[in-house]
């Protein structure tokens, strides 16, 4: 299985559409996944890797070679004809190591980038798929980090894999054998040394794996208190809280740097062993050479490359023994992020699920149960039927269940039973990609990205002109601000649009929204935040937009929804009155209690953010 995705060209941009629906969840068999992308470059990775290994233990038989012809010969000038061949072939060791290590080393980085772009984009494009439920119960920032570790484990966990453990397997293994075919007893003290040796800090850098999943957990909160922070400064210095937000922050950073020691102190407890270790190899295979060449049993050329085998052994195991610490720390990097990411999406297309085809816009709640959480429902066998066209508002005090209500159409959440459909079309029987389509959205706070304001607008549908956009805008009112901007449609507005006032961003997603045309529009709250001149300005553009759509508007304000077809009123998640604005006040019931509290100015008309 490899992660795969399509691209098509358009004259501004190259886009990438990735549809993952399952990833895997532990950290091998996610690396495993991530290989598959990039078979060849790993192949030839593995291959040249090999080459380089055997070249580099040859070396030392190679040099035993030479220093048996030294010894050997009678004189210095007897010596030099028998020197041609194993001087040749130390060279060319030399040089096909060089070159091959070096080669592998270019498929690395070549693969390096790519590889991490890949898993990127595919956690991006599965943590895309996932609820409002999920996205809203964590910090942006964390899954931001969480993501970049993954990437950056990946990278480090197939760079341990290829260029030391798979390295030392062969480097081991061929050192033993040439050791054995000149001495057996010391082929079976490094050998033994090495598996011991790498045994126990394989067990040491496993007990490490937890401290590191600590660490690697706190430090990832730390920086999502800090993106949190920062995308609130605005509300600390107005609220003078500085420092109380250093306080807040350092708690998190002090329990960082807890796990942090935690983690570290052991890792420096585990290469004191390792260099203890290698100390002991050294001295113990210098010694046990020299007392085999002492009694007779080995000659200096076996006993030079014993020597040189063994300090390539110990180099080895040594640099293996330090990336067991860093394998087990990037594996476990992967973990906590494959963890947190690569859960199973709450909503989901059901198998065979068709794209919906344009809409009329009729719309149907048929005995809808629905709730956040199962004790708490919300709505209880909701019947509701909006026929195409019609402009509806949604009323009722804050948590009555009309926010909800918009999720359920958008399918940000799935009903526990019944069903909500479009033109007869049940929605979960219809790809979210093509009923999100359908519908255009105006919410409460405009959701920009820190992109240029053509981009915003642009945004609503990405094959429009430079001419529709700017259509878009003047049609919203907004092109007036915009050309006053010194770099126009080009000018960015910051990090949720944070240079714009909130009326200038609401007309940006109101242009967004006309760029879109949409058959259903919805607007949650769009003008409550606005003062009364620019909402009456706003509403003004709102107006025009609606003619011809099925339009769905939560206010608190009644004065905007008051011209509109039909007026729902909410209770606790009932639908308990139902009609016209002049209907609504003949009635006398609760519509006409808010009317009355707002016109005498008694009625709290700053919206609350609803949790049903």
């Amino acid at each position: 299985m490899s992660l795969h995705f399509s691209t098509r060209h358009t004259p501004r941009r190259r886009l990438h559409h990735w549809k993952i629906d399952h990833l895997p969840d532990t950290p091998l068999a996610f690396v495993r996944l991530c290989i598959g992308n990039y078979k060849v470059w790993y192949s030839s990775i593995l291959l040249l890797q090999c080459i380089a290994v055997v070249s580099a233990v040859l070396i030392p038989w190679a040099l035993g070679l030479i220093t048996r012809q030294v010894t050997e010969a009678a004189s210095v000038h007897a010596a030099l004809p028998g020197l041609v061949a194993p001087l040749s072939l130390f060279g060319t060791l030399l040089v096909l190591e060089l070159l091959s290590a070096r080669s592998a080393a270019a498929c690395h980085i070549k693969v390096l980038p790519l590889q991490r772009r890949t898993v990127t984009h595919a956690l991006f494009a599965y943590l895309q798929r996932h609820s409002q439920r999920f996205v809203s119960s964590e910090f942006a920032g964390a899954l931001a980090h969480r993501i970049a570790e993954v990437a950056l484990g990946v990278n480090q966990t197939l760079g341990i894999l290829l260029f030391d453990m798979l390295g030392l397997a062969l480097t081991l293994s061929l050192a033993t054998a040439l050791l054995w075919s000149a001495s057996g007893l010391l082929a079976a003290f490094m050998l033994g040394w090495s598996l011991l040796f790498i045994g126990i800090c394989y067990v040491l850098a496993r007990r490490s794996h937890p401290l590191a999943q600590q660490y690697s957990a706190a430090r990832s909160t730390s920086n999502g208190k800090v993106v949190d922070a920062v995308s609130n400064l605005t509300n600390i210095r107005l609220f003078a809280r500085q420092p109380f937000e250093h306080g807040y922050l350092g708690h998190y950073l002090d329990r960082e740097v807890d796990a942090a020691y935690r983690s570290f102190w052991y890792m420096e407890k585990i290469r004191w062993f390792q260099s203890a270790g290698g100390v002991a190899l050294k001295l113990g295979m210098l010694g046990l050479a020299l007392q085999q060449w002492y009694v007779g049993r080995i000659d200096i050329a076996t006993f030079v490359m014993a020597t040189s085998l063994s300090l390539l052994i110990i180099n080895d195991v040594s640099n293996l023994s330090r990336r067991f610490l860093e394998f087990f720390e990037a594996t476990g990097n992967i973990a906590n992020g494959v963890r947190t990411l690569v859960r199973p999406h709450e909503v989901v297309d059901l198998p065979g699920a068709r794209a919906l085809p344009p809409v009329r816009g009729d719309i149907e709640f048929r005995d809808v149960s629905f709730g956040y959480a199962p004790d708490k429902p919300i709505f209880q066998h909701l019947n509701l039927v909006i026929p195409a066209g019609q402009t509806v508002g949604l009323v009722g005090t804050s948590g009555s269940g009309k926010s909800s209500l918009l999720n359920l159409l958008l399918r940000l959440y799935d009903v526990n039973s019944g069903q909500v459909l479009v033109d007869g079309r049940d929605v979960r029987e219809v790809t979210q990609h093509s009923l999100h389509q359908q519908i255009g959205l105006i919410p409460q706070e405009p959701g920009l990205f820190h992109r240029s304001i053509g981009e915003n607008i642009h945004y609503g549908r990405l094959e429009a002109s430079f001419e529709d956009v700017v259509h878009a805008s003047r049609r919203a009112g907004a092109d007036d601000f915009i050309d006053s901007m010194e770099h126009g449609y080009d000018s960015l507005v910051g990090e949720r649009g944070v240079k714009l006032s909130g009326g200038q961003r609401q007309r940006i997603a109101i242009a967004r929204v006309l760029l879109k045309n949409a058959p259903i529009l919805v607007m949650d709250e769009a003008t409550s935040s606005l003062d009364s001149l620019t909402e009456r300005f706003i509403q003004e553009k709102l107006d025009e937009i609606m003619h011809g759509k099925t339009v769905l508007v939560v206010a608190h304000r009644l004065s905007t929804v008051a011209h509109l077809d039909r007026i729902l009123v909410f209770d606790k998640g009932r639908l308990i009155e139902d009609g016209n604005h002049a209907q609504l006040l003949r009635q006398r019931g609760q519509y006409h209690r808010l009317w009355s509290r707002q016109a005498a100015g008694q009625f709290d008309e700053t919206p609350a953010t609803e949790s049903a």
